[in-house]
């Protein structure tokens, strides 16, 4: 169980009143040593114990290399952390956390923090009980390649069972990778739910005073 300052001085108030060391663990959920070291620091120190400073991996710090390489790879392709990270590993074979790439462009003023990622989002869980009730369809660029990305991942078995790569995300292909999916799937079970977004390469973006929405890719399917 963890600890906190207040069970750190219940701790200490049972020694004091005489309380065993076996019966302070128990009741704490932790190690009759654990004790026993809480409160042989009090004794020598006479002060509280203190938990949870300082503790984990000290913050290592950008070396100047490390800050020139993200320089000049944002110069070149004005991309975000995420895609900085992935460039400047293939690019320079340096890996560098997209973390730490964020902090150093919000520190260069060539980043903003977005305040709904601050924000706890709520959680939505996706998984269907069988394959091929439903899946998602989404768009990736891959900055290394420059190549646009399309996949369709099944719900349940989170496998892809349909993709494919584009120079443009757009309607036309991803009509194509739908026709995909129903040649090699549709004999053996029909999806019958697909997940997107309202990107217009879905035509999605196109919404009805009603809700409704009509595309070429929708007409399609």
């Amino acid at each position: 169980m963890k600890l906190n300052g207040k069970k750190i001085r219940w701790i200490i108030a049972q020694k004091l009143k005489g309380e065993s060391t076996s019966t302070i663990a128990k009741i704490q959920g932790i190690s009759a040593r654990r004790v026993q070291q809480i409160y042989k620091e009090y004794v020598d120190t006479d002060k509280l114990p203190q938990v949870g400073n300082n503790l984990g991996r000290p913050r290592k710090q950008l070396s100047s290399d490390d800050k020139e390489i993200i320089d000049q790879t944002y110069s070149d392709y004005k991309f975000g952390a995420c895609y900085l990270e992935i460039l400047i590993e293939g690019k320079y074979n340096r890996k560098i956390s997209h973390n730490r790439i964020h902090n150093y462009l919000l520190s260069m003023n060539l980043a903003k923090e977005n305040r709904k990622k601050k924000q706890r989002r709520k959680w939505c869980r996706y998984e269907r009980e069988h394959s091929m009730s439903a899946a998602h369809i989404d768009w990736h660029e891959n900055p290394l390649l420059g190549l646009q990305v399309c996949a369709i991942l099944d719900d349940s078995s989170r496998m892809v069972i349909a993709g494919g790569e584009y120079a443009h995300c757009n309607t036309e292909n991803t009509i194509k990778v739908i026709d995909e999916l129903v040649r090699e799937y549709w004999d053996i079970c029909p999806l019958r739910e697909l997940i997107m977004d309202h990107g217009s390469e879905f035509g999605a973006h196109r919404i009805n005073e009603d809700g409704s929405w009509d595309s070429e890719f929708k007409e399609s399917n």
